[in-house]
Formats: structure tokens, C-alpha cells, sequence
């Protein structure tokens, strides 16, 4: 199955290299190219892509924003991976907030960034161990009561499910989940499936948000 990837940046060099490198390869194909969030947002419903490269700073509309549109459309909207130059503290809490399924640098080396858009359009979350750290603190400077809704959602889990959630959330993999709670990694991967559809998650990275915010989950 090919991946179709949707460029956008609002720099016509920097779309046309993301182009060359992304139709190198024989699974992915450039599906549209965007030089700001709104243009995304039309592509995006327009071309159905799997993969969304996106920009954080733009003019018109943010990545940000274009992000949280994009990913609330539709019942399989596409994935999003943020694309951008500048450090991530200010962006990373709420680009995942936005519904973001991962963050790559620009100067990212062109393997990585090809291997992480095969990383989030199969369903995996693509967090750097200093983003998540960076996530981690941002949630503890918040500091704010957890959501009702974050609460109320935290009941449909099971004693276990939770013991998942929370590895999740710190960042395990499916190998070191399993070892962790003394089970299979066939078995870790069942029981976190199950998290995700009973929290209404599209993927590990939005888990990670929610354990945090209702409180599973406390940084440090």
C-alpha cells in the first residue's frame, strides 16, 4: 500500500526537497503540496492523505490550528507529523493537544523522516524521549485539576488497563510494556488496542495526553 503525504510550508524550496525525497520512495507518494495551514485544511479533505508534513509557523493559518482542523475532521482523518526548525518547548504541549501524532526537526537526517512518516501512518506514536520529557514538565508547571471528562474516561478501563496506560504514557514500547507487567509483547499490544478504543484515541500519542491530564499519571 502506498502512503500519500501532503507537504506543507510556506517555503516553496523547502516543499519542493520534502517532494524529491518523499517520491524517492517506492511506499510513498506526495498526494498535495500547502503554503499555509487554511490551503492544508482544503487539501487535506480534498486529497485524503495518510500523512500530513506540517509546519508550525505559517502565515494565514498556523500549523497549529490547521492541525487541530484537519485531525477533528471526518471518522479517519489523516495523521500529523510537526515539521519545524525552532525548539519545541512553546509548540509540543499544544501540538499534541491539536491532535498532532508526532514531531521531527527539520535538520531531521532524510532516513529518519521517512521512517517516521511509515511510523505514523501505521498508528504509532513518534516521540522523541526529549519531547516527552519536555511534555512531562510541561504538564507539571500546569498544575490544573484534571478535566470531568478525563475522570469519567479513566472508568471504562480496567485495574490493568491502567497498569498499561500508565507505561504508555512513560514512554515504553510495546517490548518494554511487556516486560514491565510480566506479560507477552503479543498480549501488550492487545491490551493497549483496547486502551485506545475504549479512551476514543487515535493513537499512543494522544494516550500519553490523557493519562497526564486525568491525573493517572503524575510528572517527575
Amino acid at each position: 500500500m502506498t502512503i500519500g503525504v501532503l507537504v506543507v510550508d510556506d517555503q516553496a524550496l523547502v516543499r519542493a526537497g520534502f517532494r524529491v525525497l518523499v517520491d524517492s520512495e517506492p511506499d510513498l507518494t506526495v498526494v498535495g503540496e500547502a503554503a499555509d495551514g487554511a490551503e492544508a485544511v482544503a487539501l487535506a479533505g480534498e486529497r485524503h492523505p495518510d500523512v500530513v508534513l506540517m509546519d508550525v509557523r505559517m502565515p494565514v493559518m498556523d500549523g497549529l490550528e490547521a492541525t487541530r482542523r484537519i485531525t477533528g475532521a471526518g471518522d479517519d482523518p489523516p495523521r500529523v507529523l510537526i515539521l519545524t526548525t525552532f525548539d519545541l518547548d512553546e509548540y509540543v504541549y499544544d501540538a499534541l493537544r491539536s491532535g498532532a501524532s508526532g514531531f521531527l526537526l527539520k535538520d531531521t537526517p532524510p532516513e529518519e523522516l521517512l521512517a517516521g512518516i511509515r511510523v505514523i501512518a501505521a498508528g504509532e506514536a513518534l516521540l522523541a524521549p526529549s519531547v516527552t520529557r519536555r511534555l512531562i514538565e510541561e504538564f507539571a508547571s500546569r498544575r490544573s485539576p484534571p478535566p470531568r471528562q478525563a475522570l469519567d474516561d479513566l472508568d471504562l478501563l480496567t485495574a490493568r488497563e491502567r497498569e498499561v496506560l500508565e507505561q504508555v504514557a512513560r514512554g515504553r514500547t510495546n517490548a518494554e510494556l511487556a516486560a514491565e507487567l510480566a506479560m507477552s509483547t503479543a498480549t501488550a499490544k492487545t491490551h493497549v488496542s483496547r486502551v485506545l478504543t475504549k479512551l476514543g484515541a487515535r493513537d499512543r500519542t494522544q494516550l500519553v495526553v490523557m493519562a497526564y491530564e486525568s491525573g493517572l499519571v503524575q510528572p517527575g
